[in-house]
Formats: C-alpha cells, sequence, structure tokens
C-alpha cells in the first residue's frame, strides 16, 4: 500500500507540472527564418503560426514559387525550435519523478498530445 500511495502521490505531482508546462508553452513564441531573414514565421509554443513576415523585395509574382518555399522552410525552422523547446520544458517537468515504466523519471519515449 504504501507503494501504492507512493506512486500516486508521484502521479499528481506530474499532472501538476505538466499543467505548468502546458500553460507556460502557450504564453511561449518562437522564430524561424528562412532566406537569410527574408521570411520569418513565429510559432506559439505549441507549433501554432502566430506570424509571418515576408520581406517586400520578395513580392515578385515571377517569384511566387521561391516565396512558397521560403515561407514552409521557414515554418519548418521554427517548429523544430518547438519541438526542442518541448522537450526541455518536458524533462524539467519530469525531473525527480520515478514512475515505474516511465523510463526512470522521464516519459521514455511515450508521445504525448500536444
Amino acid at each position: 500500500m504504501k507503494n501504492l500511495a507512493s506512486m500516486m502521490k508521484q502521479a499528481q505531482q506530474m499532472q501538476s507540472k505538466m499543467a505548468e508546462m502546458q500553460a507556460k508553452l502557450d504564453a511561449m513564441t518562437v522564430d524561424g527564418a528562412a532566406g537569410g531573414g527574408m521570411v520569418k514565421v513565429t510559432l506559439s509554443g505549441k507549433g501554432d503560426l502566430k506570424k509571418l513576415q515576408i520581406d517586400p523585395s520578395l513580392v515578385d509574382p515571377e517569384e511566387r514559387e521561391v516565396l512558397e518555399d521560403l515561407i514552409v522552410a521557414a515554418h519548418a525552422d521554427a517548429k523544430q525550435k518547438v519541438e526542442a523547446m518541448m522537450a526541455e520544458e518536458m524533462q524539467k517537468a519530469t525531473a525527480g519523478l520515478n514512475i515505474p515504466g516511465m523510463g526512470g523519471g522521464g516519459l521514455g519515449g511515450f508521445k504525448l498530445p500536444f
């Protein structure tokens, strides 16, 4: 019974830390860029596109495909940064928790729904 109570306490701590992490991620933003900074995007900590900036020199009808590719590249750059930030926050949130089946204090490869 002592182990069960300890496990329940750890699960509650993890749930609380996860809620804190979600709120923190909602408030964070990450910038990504492509084309030497000519296309910039800003994503929320959860990966939602919040802002798009395009250098005026790129707005040429004959260069539309290049511009589209740069937007995709800038978004991918920012998205990778969001994923790294989320992994770091997850590590902080689960530090010190030793829940069986979770890889000794981490989430051991579990994929979370955000």
